[in-house]
C-alpha cells in the first residue's frame, strides 16, 4: 500500500485528489494539508496547516495542487524528508525547474511535474508534436473556467514549446499581421515557442479545453482536447502516485510515465 499525502487539500483539484486516492485500493490517504481548510475533516483525516503532517504520517508520496509560491517551499521540504512529489501546480518558471532538478537530482526522493494529468491532454500534446514539422503555421487556443488566475495555461505553453522543438531549425511562416487594432489580439508568444501564438479564453461553465490548429496550403488540422470534469485528471494523478518511485530525479510531463 502506497501512503499518499495531498497538499492543497481544500482546493478543487486537491479535494478531487483526496477522493480519488481514498477510493483506490492500492493507495492510502494518510495526510492532508491546506492552509485555508485546516481543521476540516477529509475522509476521516483532519486537514493540517503545516507540512509536518506528511512526515508524521510517513507519506511515500505527496501530491501538490497549490500555488507556485507554496510549491517553492514544499518541494525542498519533501526532498529533504525523502518523500516523492507529484506536482500539478502551475506557474513554475525555468528557474524553478532548475532548482527542482538540483533538489531532487541526487537524493532518494523523486519528482514529477505535469502541466496536465488528463491522458487525453497528454496524447493531444504528443499528436501536436508529431504534426508540427508538416505544416506552415500553427496556433494554440486554450479555454478554462473563469476562476483560473494564470494565463496562458501550463498545458498551452508546454504544447507550443514542444511543437517548436519538434520543428528544430524549420521556421514557421511569417505572421502577416502589421497592426493590432486591439493590442494582444494575436495572443502571446513564449520564449520557447518560436513563433507559435497562444490565445487564452476564460469562460464560465468550462473546465479545461484546448485546440491546436495547424495550417498549410489548402488544408488544416485541428487537434481538440476537452476535460469536462476534474475527474478526467484523476487516473493520471493516481498513476503518478504509483509510479513515482520508479522514476529517479525530475520527470517533466506525465508522458514520461506512459512511455509514449
Amino acid at each position: 500500500m502506497i501512503r499518499v499525502g495531498v497538499n492543497g487539500a481544500g482546493g478543487r483539484m486537491g479535494s478531487a485528489t483526496c477522493d480519488a486516492v481514498a477510493a483506490d485500493p492500492d493507495l492510502e490517504l494518510v495526510a492532508a494539508v491546506g492552509a485555508s481548510s485546516a481543521g476540516t475533516i477529509v475522509h476521516g483525516l483532519t486537514v493540517a496547516a503545516e507540512m509536518r503532517a506528511f512526515a508524521d504520517a510517513k507519506c511515500d508520496v505527496v501530491v501538490d495542487f497549490t500555488t507556485a509560491d507554496v510549491c517553492r517551499v514544499t518541494m525542498p521540504w519533501l526532498a529533504m524528508h525523502g518523500v516523492h512529489a507529484v506536482v500539478g501546480t502551475t506557474g513554475l518558471d525555468a528557474a524553478d525547474l532548475d532548482s527542482l532538478h538540483a533538489t531532487f537530482g541526487a537524493g532518494p526522493a523523486h519528482c514529477l511535474i505535469a502541466p496536465n494529468f488528463a491522458i487525453s491532454a497528454v496524447l493531444m500534446m504528443r499528436f501536436a508534436e508529431i504534426a508540427a514539422p508538416y505544416f506552415d503555421t500553427a496556433e494554440v487556443i486554450e479555454y478554462h473556467h473563469d476562476r483560473k488566475i494564470d494565463a496562458p495555461s501550463g498545458t498551452a505553453v508546454t504544447t507550443a514549446e514542444r511543437m517548436a522543438a519538434a520543428r528544430g531549425a524549420i521556421a514557421w511562416a511569417a505572421d502577416p499581421t502589421e497592426r493590432e487594432v486591439l493590442p494582444g489580439a494575436r495572443g502571446g508568444v513564449g520564449a520557447g515557442a518560436a513563433g507559435v501564438h497562444v490565445h487564452s479564453v476564460r469562460m464560465r461553465g468550462m473546465v479545461a479545453h484546448q485546440d491546436v490548429i495547424f495550417g498549410a496550403a489548402g488544408q488544416s488540422l485541428t487537434i481538440r482536447q476537452d476535460s469536462y470534469d476534474r475527474e478526467s485528471f484523476m487516473p493520471g494523478v493516481l498513476l503518478a502516485c504509483k509510479r513515482s518511485a520508479d522514476h529517479p530525479g525530475v520527470t517533466l510531463g506525465l508522458d514520461g510515465y506512459l512511455d509514449i
